[in-house]
């Protein structure tokens, strides 16, 4: 027995010890002399049975499922409702089978089975607070105690309460709250868990001024999600904190309990976006949780992040196939999956090397894959076509049909927005091989145990490498320019995090889609997903805000220079075909379109026309395969946006 097991097992003898105590503890306070000893001599025949029933009772209503040191409202809620059903089943065993059957007078009575119910929630619920407290209690005094860094807290009070209850449990550690600042005037003077509401945002120099002046300096600022909403004005939030020069961590995770909680800097980049879509983490759970997955590209900016996610909802083993060794060695030191339980493991390996990829698919036999391996960068592409042909085609045709191979469950191959209407090698590429995967995908359609292939577009991913906001931080940090290729130029943008849960949430819903095709007969799917992005990002008033961000003006202390489209660049990016039939599949914040394909014949014969034309150097014969391919298809030479002079920000406003 491990000792989560034995935990277990003592809160369950507890129980059950009270339950008995409980009935005990009423015949002794409602009764006494004869009427007491006469009851005492049925006890035997009754007790035992009660305190059975008593354990189904609270297994039905997870009190075992709890921790103490974590109980709450929702708990004693629960310890309420199994109380209840106690005294009820009490109350219809001494009025209907006991009293005029067996005993010929009540066995209890009505004030003996309330005072039962009142003792018996108290014996249940009483520990389990006392010991929440004992635990606050030590923590207190360990805040108190250690040298903690000082730090504000900064937001709404229902964020607030939840950092705090994780501060004082020890997931949060190395902190102590010497305040909180919010942004609505009608928290002023209040205090939670002990810790004032000092003032509002716009205080925060005065705040930190006065705790110096008292010879406590705050060290650190600390801000929940409720404090990055648009109307808590987080840009001056930010802008305040560099000027203090005081670090400003976000909290990432706000899990119950703060159980998984994270903490991070918080960068301009955060800002930048509308509200995060929110998943739904008991789903991915529940489709992760005990498969093996491989990820392909797993040391790249999304590989990365889908690994960590991966590991954070259980999955039993991780797979890591990279071709670069530099990045395989920084995602396996990764903290996340270094501390995890699940078996974490990495391979060197090309998804251009078809014989490769087909062992380790063989060795390993994953439940579901994550092709994330790519050739991304639009002008490199552009010289270098070939390249984006074998890794983001040849590569792509490699990964599934290994996975077909292998038997795998759920196959995500990582798309693009310039997919859709490509005037660039990177969408060109990337759009064959979506069409591949939905080729493939209609080929095992409706088959016991068929592998589901699946496409997820992204848009542009901040943070990711050669995303325009990290190129956007380094120039302001030289002085700049800033430099933008068209002062029109719009895309849509989502965080890593987004993009990895977008990929493990398509995945979970193609499964369901693979099962309801073999129960009902029905071909109807989705084939690509994609996220609500909302509205799309001019990219020049995005270089114009993160100038702001960091302290300067635009046009007077940092320039914005536009430079020109790039060849293979458009100014607008699309989601969807025109052509591609929409289908809502009841996830919020996530859009899908069913597969418009050619048959796996025609692909195939795409495919050997591109391996030909690859193979002879001839860029003119690979874009004839792809405009016969893919209708929407120009040549590059056709599509080039007409370049726009350089010039700073202020011509450009003109």
């Amino acid at each position: 027995m491990n000792r989560q097991e034995f935990k277990k097992a003592l809160i369950i003898v507890h129980d059950l010890v009270m339950t008995g105590v409980a009935v005990l503890a009423t015949f002794a306070v409602r009764f006494e002399g004869p009427l007491l000893q006469e009851r005492l001599v049925h006890l035997p025949i009754f007790l035992p049975p009660f305190i059975v029933f008593a354990g189904v009772v609270y297994w039905i209503f997870h009190l075992y499922r709890s921790k103490w040191r974590f109980a709450s409202l929702p708990d004693l809620f629960n310890i309420f409702r199994a109380s209840t059903v106690l005294a009820l089943a009490l109350l219809i065993t001494d009025y209907i089978v006991l009293s005029p059957q067996f005993y010929g007078s009540f066995f209890f009575g009505k004030i003996t089975i309330a005072l039962y119910w009142l003792i018996q929630m108290f014996l249940l619920g009483g520990p389990r607070l006392a010991f929440r407290y004992f635990k606050y209690a030590r923590s207190r005094h360990t805040l108190g105690r250690d040298s903690n860094t000082p730090i504000l807290l900064l937001g709404r009070g229902t964020d607030i309460e939840v950092i705090l209850r994780a501060i004082e449990t020890g997931t949060v550690k190395k902190m102590r709250p010497q305040g909180i600042l919010s942004y609505r005037v009608d928290d002023l003077g209040q205090s939670i868990r002990g810790v004032p509401v000092l003032g509002t945002f716009t205080d925060l120099d005065q705040v930190v001024q006065d705790f110096h002046e008292r010879g406590e300096s705050i060290r650190r600022l600390v801000a929940t999600p409720s404090a990055l909403v648009p109307e808590a004005n987080p840009d001056m939030l930010l802008a305040r904190a560099r000027r203090l020069g005081l670090p400003l961590v976000r909290v990432t995770s706000l899990g119950e309990g703060m159980r998984d909680a994270e903490l991070a800097p918080l960068e301009i980049e955060d800002l930048l976006l509308r509200p995060t879509v929110q998943i739904d983490r008991q789903r991915l759970e529940n489709f992760i949780r005990g498969k093996r997955v491989l990820v392909t590209g797993g040391g790249g900016s999304i590989g990365s992040e889908i690994c960590t996610r991966v590991v954070a909802f259980g999955a039993s083993d991780l797979m890591i196939l990279e071709s670069s060794e530099p990045s395989l060695h920084h995602i396996l030191e990764n903290p996340t999956l270094l501390s995890s339980d699940t078996n974490v493991d990495g391979i060197i390996a090309d998804v251009r090397d078809r014989a490769r990829v087909q062992e380790v698919m063989n060795d390993f036999r994953p439940d579901v894959v994550f092709h994330a391996a790519a050739l991304k960068h639009v002008p490199y592409l552009e010289r270098n076509w070939t390249e984006g042909i074998k890794t983001n085609v040849f590569g792509s045709v490699n990964v599934a049909d290994a996975a077909v191979e292998a038997g795998v469950s759920e196959i995500v191959m990582i798309s693009t927005d310039k997919a859709i209407d490509p005037v660039s090698m990177l969408g060109a590429t990337k759009r064959l091989a979506e069409m591949y995967g939905q080729a493939l995908d209609a080929e095992f359609m409706g088959r016991n145990g068929a592998t589901r292939i699946i496409a997820v577009r992204f848009g542009n991913v901040l943070g990711s490498v050669g995303s325009v906001v990290p190129k956007f931080k380094t120039q302001i940090a030289r002085g700049g320019p800033v430099t933008v290729t068209h002062p029109d130029m719009v895309r849509y943008f989502m965080t890593t995090r987004e993009a990895a849960d977008l990929v493990l949430t398509s995945a979970s819903h193609a499964g369901e889609d693979r099962i309801r095709m073999q129960t009902s007969n029905s071909d109807e799917r989705a084939s690509v997903y994609v996220l609500k992005m909302g509205q799309p990002v001019r990219i020049y008033e995005l270089a114009e805000r993160m100038i702001r961000l960091a302290g300067y003006e635009p046009g007077e202390d940092i320039e914005i220079s536009v430079t020109g489209t790039r060849p293979g660049e458009r100014l607008h990016e699309i989601l969807f075909a025109r052509e591609e039939p929409r289908t809502e599949i009841g996830i919020d914040g996530v859009m899908a379109a069913r597969p418009i394909f050619a048959d796996r014949a025609k692909v195939d014969q795409w495919l050997k026309a591109l391996a030909r034309a690859m193979a002879a150097g001839d860029r003119a014969a690979a874009e004839r395969v792809f405009e016969d391919a893919i209708p929407e298809f120009k040549r590059r030479q056709q599509n080039l946006q007409p370049a726009v002079p350089a010039q700073t920000a202020r011509l450009a406003s003109r």
